[in-house]
């Protein structure tokens, strides 16, 4: 993956820089809602720790020079990349299509990889949205998304973030579909979201992630009747003190929301 002309992390990354055995002594709040276990690899380590200072495109870099062992930290920073800071549509479609490759192949190479499927899931969810839910539903997005949240939620129960993908997974879907037609076609129900975040922020309840897409989920279930809480949720979000990069810009596009 190209990664010449990535923007930079717009903010301070002095807080976020975890040198040393800092990241290893932060590794399980950092982690705590993607359960990516504790590189034994100093160069996969290296590729991490500069993911969580914000330096997507040199994670992504050292992730390539690793090989496929380090598919979580390449899709992980491409995608928060994608996702916050790239501007360029076709540019961002391109990292999506790219990272979608690279989780397919992740999965073949390590079917018990719990993030081999949750960032096949995350990036599918991610490209979706850059073609419409409509579209990408109509080319069988959806199932494979499904398909792939269940593998990695079967693998690793604790998953919050795979707990909040799913539960926006069957938001999106009653949003632009419909009740009847999500729950016969995809199995879609407002109960199963609802239960999917609950158990996110159960897991993870310090997540701005978590609270921000549980205030998204409940805008696409219930619309204006629920609005307070899902305002609620982003005002939660934007008091976090984020301890990464990601955190950062989830907390900073919460502040720009409410």
């Amino acid at each position: 993956m190209n990664t010449e002309n990535w923007a930079e992390f717009p903010y301070d990354d002095t807080p976020f820089r975890y040198d040393g055995q800092a990241l290893i002594d932060a590794w399980p709040e950092l982690h705590q809602g993607d359960c990516v276990p504790l590189p034994e690899n100093d160069q996969l380590l290296e590729a991490w720790r500069r993911y969580h200072a914000g330096d997507f495109a040199g994670a992504v870099q050292l992730a390539g020079e690793i090989g496929i062992t380090a598919h979580a930290v390449a899709n992980k920073a491409s995608g928060i990349y994608a996702d916050y800071l790239e501007e360029d549509d076709d540019a961002k479609l391109a990292i999506y299509e790219a990272g979608i490759a690279h989780a397919k192949d992740a999965i073949a190479q390590y079917p018990d990889d719990a993030n081999a499927h949750y960032f096949h899931a995350f990036l599918l969810g991610r490209y979706s949205q850059c073609i419409s839910i409509t579209k990408a539903l109509s080319q069988g997005v959806g199932g494979k998304i499904r398909e792939s949240l269940e593998a990695a939620l079967e693998l690793a129960p604790e998953h919050a973030e795979a707990h909040t993908a799913f539960g926006l997974y069957h938001a999106e879907i009653i949003d632009k579909i419909g009740k009847m037609i999500g729950a016969m076609t995809y199995g879609a129900s407002a109960d199963k979201a609802l239960e999917h975040f609950r158990q996110a922020l159960e897991l993870t309840p310090n997540a701005p992630i978590a609270n921000i897409e549980y205030g998204n989920g409940l805008y696409l279930l219930f619309g204006d009747k629920r609005l307070d809480e899902s305002n609620a949720a982003y005002e939660k979000a934007a008091k976090f003190e984020p301890i990464d990069a990601m955190q950062k810009l989830d907390v900073e596009f919460a502040k720009a929301s409410v």
